[in-house]
C-alpha cells in the first residue's frame, strides 16, 4: 500500500444564476481566481506543494478568454440562469462528467476534488436539496460570507428553481442538467471514474460533496472508494454527508473551497499510510508485551 502519486483537480466554471445576486462578490472572481491559480499564488498551489500534489486547473466553463496554464474542457462559458431555464442541456451534463472521467483516467494513486465559481454554492444547494428532498433553507449556506438578506433571497432562488424544474433524484443526470454547475458535474465525474480505477478518490467541502452525491446517484458503488475530507461552516455540507453516511476526516470550520481541505486530508491520508508501512510493531522493536 503506497501513496505515491497524488494529484488535485481544480475544476472552474461560472453560473448563470450570479446575476441574481446571490454572492458577494461579482462573477470576474472567477476568471481572476483561475488566473491566481495558474501563477500558483492561492492557498491551494500552497498546500499542493507542500504534499507534494500535482495541482491541474481545468476550465469547465469560464467566462472569457483561456488562461495560460489551464486545462481547457470549456462546455459554455457558464450555466444558464436556472431561476428561468435549465442550467444546461442533459448533452452538456453528461459532457461535464466525460471530463471528469476522462482526467481520473490518470496514473496517481489518490485523487482530490477541488472547485471555483462564483454562484456555486446555490447550485451546490439546488443540488443537494433535490438529491435529499430536504427543504432549501435546511441546505442553502452563507458562501462568500453573506448577510441574512441575500440569504434569504438566495433560500427563495434556490426554492424557486426547485419547483420550476422538478428535479428528481432517480435522476441524478437531470438533477445536473437542471440545477447544478459544469464543475459540480465534473467533480462527480472525477469520482466515478477514480473508482473505475481503483483510484482513492478524496472529496473536499460542500459543492464537491454535491458532487458526490450525483457521482453515488449515479453509481452506489463508488461510495466506497471515497475518503470526506472535512465538514465545512455551510449548513448544507452536514445534510449532503448525512445522506452519504459520511464522517469527515476532519472538522475545521472552513468555507475556503479550492480543494484546500481535500490536500489537507491527502497529507493525513498519506501519514497514515506511512505509519501503517513503516513504523515498528512492538515484536520487531523488540518491545514487551502485557
Amino acid at each position: 500500500m503506497k501513496l505515491e502519486r497524488k494529484a488535485m483537480y481544480v475544476f472552474c466554471a461560472d453560473h448563470g444564476v450570479a446575476v441574481e445576486g446571490v454572492s458577494a462578490y461579482p462573477e470576474e472572481v472567477t476568471r481572476q481566481m483561475v488566473r491566481n491559480f495558474a501563477a500558483g499564488g492561492a492557498a491551494i498551489n500552497v498546500l499542493c506543494r507542500q504534499y507534494g500534489i500535482d495541482a491541474f486547473i481545468v476550465d469547465v466553463g469560464v467566462k472569457g478568454e483561456p488562461e495560460p496554464g489551464v486545462i481547457g474542457r470549456r462546455i459554455a462559458p457558464g450555466t444558464r440562469n436556472f431561476l428561468h431555464e435549465p442550467a444546461m442541456t442533459r448533452e452538456q451534463a453528461g459532457r461535464a462528467i466525460e471530463i471528469g472521467t476522462e482526467l481520473a483516467a490518470g496514473d496517481y494513486d489518490i485523487v482530490g476534488t477541488g472547485e471555483m465559481g462564483i454562484g456555486n454554492t446555490t447550485a451546490a444547494a439546488a443540488v443537494v436539496a433535490a438529491m435529499t428532498g430536504r427543504d432549501p433553507a435546511e441546505v442553502v449556506g452563507r458562501g462568500t460570507g453573506i448577510d441574512d438578506a441575500r440569504w434569504r433571497h438566495k433560500v427563495e432562488v434556490v426554492r424557486r428553481a426547485l419547483e420550476l424544474h422538478g428535479p428528481d433524484p432517480a435522476d441524478p443526470l437531470g438533477v445536473l442538467a437542471g440545477v447544478g454547475g459544469f464543475e459540480i458535474g465534473a467533480m462527480a465525474g472525477l469520482i466515478l471514474g477514480a473508482a473505475a480505477g481503483r483510484i482513492a478518490v478524496v472529496v473536499d467541502g460542500f459543492i464537491a460533496t454535491a458532487g458526490a452525491l450525483l457521482a453515488a446517484g449515479i453509481e452506489p458503488g463508488v461510495r466506497e472508494g471515497m475518503f470526506f475530507a472535512h465538514r465545512s461552516a455551510e449548513a448544507g455540507h452536514a445534510v449532503a454527508l448525512e445522506a452519504l453516511e459520511a464522517r469527515p476526516l476532519l472538522d475545521l470550520g472552513m468555507r475556503l473551497g479550492e480543494g484546500t481541505g481535500a490536500a489537507l486530508a491527502i497529507g493525513l491520508i498519506e501519514s497514515a499510510v506511512r505509519l501503517y508501512n513503516e513504523m515498528a510493531t512492538f515484536d520487531s522493536a523488540g518491545v514487551t508485551s502485557a
